[in-house]
């Protein structure tokens, strides 16, 4: 069983008018070259169903150097319509997002909650600070 210390919370970097589900995520990560598919374990669509990705068990591939001790939550979104990175969570991912991230604290307690930027200042993702929102989960 891996060993998770870390939650890291990402975006799907599309804009209002555009969806990103886990099955359209795994074929964008499978045209990457991710020979798995979808790099995240969880994906928050903006309705807030909640899709799944990699089963949490294997290693994701959503943020280089610290994939193997994390588990990835992706929410569909993060640009505005003009592609300019924004917090555009809907209530009902806000929701989804938190009941999500309190179940994982249940199985990972010593994990750390972070957003993608927190690991890598040169990404905007998840466009919110995760640390700050969920400090007290």
């Amino acid at each position: 069983m891996r060993q998770i210390t870390l939650i890291v919370v990402h975006c799907s970097a599309v804009r209002p008018d555009q969806q990103s589900s886990a099955t359209q995520m795994d074929a964008w990560h499978r045209q990457r070259g991710f020979h798995l598919g979808i790099g995240y374990h969880y994906v928050i669509r903006r309705n807030g169903k909640l899709e799944t990705g990699r089963p949490e068990y294997m290693v994701g591939a959503h943020c280089k150097g610290h994939n193997k001790h994390s588990i990835g939550v992706c929410y569909e979104g993060g640009l505005d319509a003009n592609g300019i990175s924004a917090d555009t969570r809907t209530k009902a991912q806000k929701q989804e997002m938190l009941r999500l991230l309190q179940e994982l604290k249940g199985r990972y307690p010593h994990a750390l909650i972070v957003g993608h930027h927190d690991l890598n200042p040169l990404k905007d993702c998840p466009c919110f600070d995760a640390v700050h929102e969920y400090r007290d989960l």
